[in-house]
């Protein structure tokens, strides 16, 4: 143990300093909360400021510990105590280590009242959810790997399910129970939670939070929304809808003859891509209250999933490549339809592309029982003030997704003119929707765009162009 390389640490997720054991309660909270998440190390004798100031009776002290473990915490909990010497002062280091016995909990507030995490340098207590959570991954069981036996095989959307695998992978009873989307209940096939998430038929009866709710904001605080959607498809199909939605807000005008080809955005879509299936494979779906969010800022993008990160896992391992399953059944399947490459391997690829492309280091962060993951944008991509006003001024959802798709085409068309077809293309639509055809009519009706051929208005040559004021209202 090297006492002066954690003394240089600041607290956090496995260290905490306490200046003497006057206080008790706060100790033992730590330690129940160390023991049930990554472990770690409280240090007695040192001040808030690191200063080292010892401990005036350390024999002492330590049986006292001893004592206050043993009859504080449930179930029993041994930690390493050991006596170090630093500039001729005594500490106390108790170092606690992930426990297989968990959930702990203080004896004085309960099984269920009693259980902590460690949540960065604080211990947060656990809800119903959680201690499941955490009694589930001592036994090595995975949530989405248990049966839901009120349901049935005809729960499943299988003819949904197999658009996803490759035509040689044909989705029969037994690959079924080998993907564990089925399994055996009291003699007959069940669906497994898992199933029921990636691909039950009453999907969101079940597991009502299991969606994505994706937002545009104006500027650098969750204030202002400019759009937003909320995706409710099959988890699969969610990672394409979320791309389209953060494509559909990233053009830039420098970029506009890449984009049209498809191979160059303002945000790094690839790193995007990577955060996205990781918060779908790794969301704790047994939390209620809160889907998986993505928002996207003018300077950053955070995707946030329920969850935090399972026991004996720090953000410091997983940055190196240190990977635990939350969800097998989710993420098996996602590996069978070649949404994961390498179970490992994605966190240490994001941090590689980020550096490579010039952008500051990803963010990972724990927050109020959430996993956050932000991605920091090389430019801002700031919505145009003048659009935003309009938008604002519109007042409702509808108002809102026709500014956003109206920034987007005058965005587009300050290159060159174009066609409508080739509009939603840029745009990612599949096809040319009615809110689109709104949103050109307001824009003619505005006149920011006109036709390129006005004295045929449905002429199969038809294209749209900025006119002047367009170009001044897009700056």
């Amino acid at each position: 143990m090297n006492i002066k390389t954690i003394l240089s640490k600041p607290e956090g997720k496995t260290l905490e300093f306490k200046q003497d054991i006057s206080s008790s309660r706060p100790i033992m909270k730590t330690l129940v909360a160390f023991a049930n998440t990554a472990g770690g190390k409280i240090v007695i004798g040192v001040k808030d400021n690191k200063k080292v100031i010892g401990v005036e009776h350390p024999l002492d002290d330590e049986e006292r510990l001893c004592n206050m473990i043993a009859d504080s915490i449930a179930p029993r909990l041994v930690p390493n105590i050991e006596l170090v010497t630093v500039k001729n002062k005594t500490l106390l280091v108790i170092e606690v280590f992930p426990s297989g016995l968990r959930p702990h909990y203080l004896k004085a507030e309960g099984p269920k009242n009693g259980v902590y995490v460690r949540l960065g340098s604080t211990n947060r207590k656990a809800d119903r959810e959680l201690i499941e959570e955490l009694r589930r991954t001592a036994e090595g069981i995975s949530f989405d790997e248990l049966p839901m036996p009120e349901l049935s095989a005809d729960a499943l959307d299988l003819d949904d399910a197999a658009k996803f695998f490759p035509m040689s992978r044909q989705l029969n009873e037994q690959s079924l129970m080998t993907l564990k989307l089925l399994v055996r209940y009291q003699g007959r096939l069940v669906p497994t939670k898992g199933a029921v998430l990636l691909f039950g038929k009453d999907r969101l009866q079940h597991f009502p939070d299991a969606w994505i709710q994706c937002g545009r904001f104006l500027g650098s605080e969750r204030i202002d929304i400019f759009d937003h959607i909320e995706i409710d498809k099959p988890l699969p199909a969610a990672v394409d809808e979320v791309m389209l939605f953060l494509k559909k807000h990233a053009f830039r005008s420098a970029d506009i003859s890449d984009i049209r080809r498809k191979d160059v955005w303002s945000i790094p879509v690839e790193i995007l891509r990577e955060v996205v299936i990781n918060a779908i494979v790794h969301a704790d779906y047994s939390q209620r209250g809160a889907p998986i969010r993505v928002m996207f800022f003018d300077d950053r993008i955070e995707i946030e999933n329920p969850g935090i990160l399972l026991p004996s896992l720090t953000i410091e391992e997983i940055k190196q490549g240190v990977s635990r399953i939350r969800n097998t059944v989710i993420a098996r399947v996602f590996r069978e339809i070649n949404l994961i490459e390498q179970w490992g391997t994605g966190i240490p690829r994001i941090f590689s592309k980020a550096k490579r492309l010039g952008l500051p280091e990803p963010r990972i962060e724990e927050v109020a029982m959430r996993f956050r993951f932000t991605v920091h944008l090389k430019e801002p991509q700031s919505i145009p003030k003048l659009v935003s006003e309009d938008v604002i001024k519109d007042g409702a959802q509808s108002g809102a997704q026709s500014g956003a798709q109206s920034t987007a085409i005058l965005q587009i068309l300050s290159e060159s003119p174009l066609s409508a077809s080739e509009m939603a293309t840029i745009l990612g639509l599949k096809a040319k929707t009615g809110a689109f055809k709104r949103t050109i009519k307001q824009l003619l009706e505005k006149g920011l765009i006109e036709y390129t051929i006005p004295e045929k208005p449905y002429s199969r040559l038809q294209k749209y162009r900025l006119t002047e004021k367009g170009r001044k209202k897009r700056g």
